[in-house]
């Protein structure tokens, strides 16, 4: 039987409306957005936050696992670093070995919102993680793995979490599980959530409400609004806040549902599933010491691959004087080069559809998820030993600038990658361009999107922050 705050779940299309409102407000009065900027360096100029690259054996609470070499936490919390044997029918025979985070807690990531003058705000903070290249970024309102909300930190209560908890004061308006990076994570998942207050509550210096047209505006500049906020606020619903008679393409693409599609919904779900019982992905668990195997090496300073390439694991010291914990040491994931995360989009049918693709990545608990048109990092197809170019990649490449409809940098997660950046780029396509596109590729309006958001691990992280950026174009 469902309870009755289940029950208080928001209705779609009444959000999706108020949503579009939202967009429509580029500024409000409870803080100007021209003020993020300044805020934000207040606020860091307000605390003390320092990262230390550290050897392995200077993390505190950590340490290499005898007989495997997994890289664990002595609390048997948070998480570990292993060693992934995949096989798969992109990878060379023999499959691919790699460190990998394994992490099987679910964490929270949850922004409340409230209208203000009749508008709908959300409560962003401006958070730390050791990870992001500018220190502090626009976070959710909270954003805990359960190690941390349940205590294992012994660090200061988390502000707002009893909202997310125990939510008979909030309605709920996005509640998902979502996937994580699955080059870097196994099977790793957040709870996405946006709640819904009525009264005021009481808010820290940290804190600021702002419009969802006032987050669009910032989404163009590089690494201001973090992942997770990015991840959150793409599973809001889009379908239905337009009438039938809006003429933009891009709005009908989001909230128009009559708007002409290329494929059914019906259509879309049979092709995914058809994929992902086709496709082969098989993942085991091995020693993290057996990824040398594959051309991995462990020093005492990191661990990478002879290539240069891929990524390395290193260790750092943390301070945060606005975090629950002042002070703490972990071990972070280092690219060794920034990726290029490209949607394609065209006009079909008077609407603007996405070319989107079911990629297959090591790490996913199911098979395949959507993905962007291109997901790649372009310093592998250049120089020695490089892979062939992706699909549609020269396509991006050569896209003159006036058919770039956005292009940003954007971090990655804080809490787990190191200075990991990512350039996002939506490109319209000429008028020529085919819509006939290989067999794990098809076109998606924005509205089918959200709609498959409603439920986990159908796009990836990277399409959802392509998602939200999309919502600029109109």
């Amino acid at each position: 039987m469902l309870t009755d705050t289940a029950a208080r779940a928001a209705d779609r299309v009444d959000t999706a409306r108020r949503l579009l409102v939202s967009a429509r407000t580029p500024d409000s009065a409870a803080m100007p957005v021209g003020q993020v900027p300044s805020w934000l360096a207040e606020r860091a100029r307000a605390g003390e936050f320092r990262v230390t690259r550290v050897p392995f054996a200077q993390l505190r609470g950590w340490y290499f696992e005898e007989g495997t070499g997994d890289l664990r936490h002595e609390s048997g919390r948070f998480f570990a670093v292993e060693g992934l044997h995949v096989h798969a029918d992109a990878l060379p025979a023999g499959g691919w070995r790699q460190p990998i985070i394994v992490q099987p807690e679910v964490g929270l990531l949850g922004i409340v919102a409230r209208e203000i003058d009749g508008v709908l705000h959300f409560l962003m903070q401006a958070k730390m993680e050791p990870g992001n290249i500018n220190t502090l970024q626009l976070s959710p309102t909270v954003q805990a793995t359960r190690s941390n909300f349940t205590g294992v930190h012994k660090g200061r209560p988390i502000p707002h979490l009893d909202l997310f908890l125990r939510r008979g004061r909030a309605r709920v308006l996005v509640d998902v599980l979502q996937s994580e990076q699955a080059d870097w994570f196994l099977a790793k998942r957040n709870r996405n959530m946006i709640i819904e207050v009525d009264e005021e509550i009481e808010t820290g210096p940290e804190f600021r409400w702002l419009t969802f047209g006032q987050l669009l505006r910032l989404l163009h500049l590089d690494n201001v609004l973090n992942m997770d906020t990015r991840s959150i606020l793409a599973c809001l619903p889009t379908a239905g806040a337009a009438d039938g008679t809006a003429a933009d393409p891009v709005l009908r693409s989001f909230h128009d549902p009559s708007a002409a599609s290329r494929h059914t919904m019906p259509e879309i779900l049979s092709w995914l599933t058809g994929i992902r019982a086709l496709r082969e992905l098989v993942q085991r668990r091995i020693p993290l010491a057996a990824v040398a195997e594959d051309g991995w090496r462990r020093t005492g300073e990191e661990i990478g691959h002879d290539s240069g390439r891929r990524f390395r694991v290193i260790g750092a010291d943390i301070r945060a004087s606005n975090r629950e914990v002042a002070s703490w040491s972990q071990p972070l994931i280092q690219p060794q080069v920034p990726g290029l995360m490209a949607l394609v989009v065209k006009r079909i049918g008077g609407t603007l559809h996405a070319l989107v693709q079911a990629r297959v990545d090591v790490g996913h608990l199911n098979v395949a998820e959507l993905a962007p048109t291109v997901h790649c990092r372009p310093a592998d197809h250049t120089g020695p030993g490089r892979q062939p170019f992706p699909p549609f990649l020269a396509d991006v490449l050569a896209a003159p600038a006036d058919r770039v409809r956005y292009d940003a940098v954007q971090s990655e997660e804080g809490g787990r990658f190191y200075h990991a950046e990512n350039r996002y780029v939506i490109v319209e396509a000429p008028e020529g361009f085919t819509e006939d596109v290989p067999d794990d590729y098809a076109w998606l309006t924005f509205a089918q999107l959200t709609e498959l958001l409603a439920y986990g691990n159908q796009l990836n992280v990277e399409l959802r922050t392509l998602v939200v950026c999309a919502h600029t174009l109109y």
